[in-house]
């Protein structure tokens, strides 16, 4: 058995049923979710579930704790070193540019319209990951509606003309480019001191991740218009997976389906709570956010035009042109799938 990360381990097992302790098979757990975060008790939830109902214990890491960057998630499943890996596809998509196309900029504006995208794209997004990182894709979730976050006035998308923003996957930075924005790519822990110091002006992210972040108190504007779902996925890698019983296997994705029903209804109440509290309403819970005083931007009519036209005209080719260099049929099976879903085609 491989040893143990006691520091890591300990506090999951203080929440675990007693039975778990003498459990036979071990899950090595790579989260990038913490205590901090809302997606937190979901996922908790779930690896209870799994420690009561299966004959196995989990060894909880986090990439922060570790040190370990997100964008490395997709080579820490392929080469085995966690069983399960919590991966945020935007960021893991600079291994292969055809896994970013299940969430590109402009193409899904709300919540349903990107479920109906992912649902399109799952089939081959799994064949793909299994393909080139030898991992299967258990469940695919939004962080939620990612919006601007600025330290100074804004009101329209021409606005961001001229200022640095901080964006974390390649079409985010094509559409800020478009707009005449300099996108400045950032980790989520470097985000805060850049915007306080004025290494960047805006940055991108959902409400609830910037309000548990504390990005309101560097921030003063919020424009909601969201440019994408910050698609995330949990992978398992493919050799473990083939060494579980039938049963277990069974269980797995049947939890891991759960867990994700869950996190999508997460992201529809809790991004709207954490805009309550962002901009200092009556209505914000206080149970996951903080109330502030940030100035809420209306979106106009005339900028979702213009982020779907963007997508539309630059986007989708840009990316297209990225992606065929690895996958020859990237822009036939994306019109096959979110296309025919969206109603957009790549030309």
């Amino acid at each position: 058995m491989r040893p143990l990360r006691y520091s890591l381990f300990a506090a999951l097992m203080l929440a675990l049923p007693i039975s778990a302790t003498f459990a036979q098979t071990s899950v090595r757990w790579l989260s990038q979710s913490q205590a901090i975060s809302t997606q937190y008790p979901v996922e908790n939830a779930a690896m209870e579930r799994l420690t009561a109902s299966q004959n196995l214990r989990i060894e909880r890491s986090e990439f922060q704790t570790l040190g370990i960057n997100l964008a490395e998630a997709l080579r820490v499943v392929r080469q085995g070193t966690f069983d399960v890996v919590s991966a945020q596809v935007g960021l893991a998509a600079r291994d292969d540019p055809f896994l970013e196309g299940i969430d590109l900029i402009g193409v899904s504006t709300d919540i349903d319209e990107l479920r109906a995208a992912v649902n399109a794209f799952r089939e081959v997004f799994n064949a793909r990951v299994e393909q080139r990182f030898g991992a299967r894709v258990l469940a695919i979730w939004p962080f939620g509606a990612q919006v601007f976050f600025c330290t100074q006035p804004i009101r329209t998308l021409d606005d961001l003309r001229g200022l640095r923003v901080r964006s974390f996957t390649a079409s985010m930075s094509s559409l800020l480019e478009r707009l005449g924005a300099t996108p400045v790519t950032l980790s989520f822990p470097e985000v805060y001191p850049a915007l306080q110091r004025g290494v960047a002006s805006c940055g991108i992210t959902s409400p609830t991740s910037a309000n548990t972040g504390k990005w309101p108190e560097v921030t003063t504007h919020l424009l909601p218009l969201s440019v994408s779902g910050a698609i995330q996925a949990h992978l398992v890698n493919a050799n473990w997976w083939s060494r579980l019983t039938p049963a277990q296997r069974e269980e797995f994705t049947t939890e891991f389906r759960k867990m994700e029903d869950d996190l999508w209804a997460l992201a529809r109440t809790t991004n709207e709570d954490a805009t309550n509290c962002s901009i200092g309403l009556p209505n914000c819970s206080r149970t996951a956010h903080q109330p502030f005083n940030m100035t809420l931007v209306q979106v106009s009519e005339a900028d979702k035009a213009r982020l779907r036209r963007i997508s539309e005209e630059v986007i989708l080719s840009e990316w297209a042109g990225r992606c065929n260099r690895a996958y020859p049929n990237c822009a036939q099976v994306w019109n096959e799938t979110i296309g025919r879903a969206r109603g957009m085609s790549i030309r």
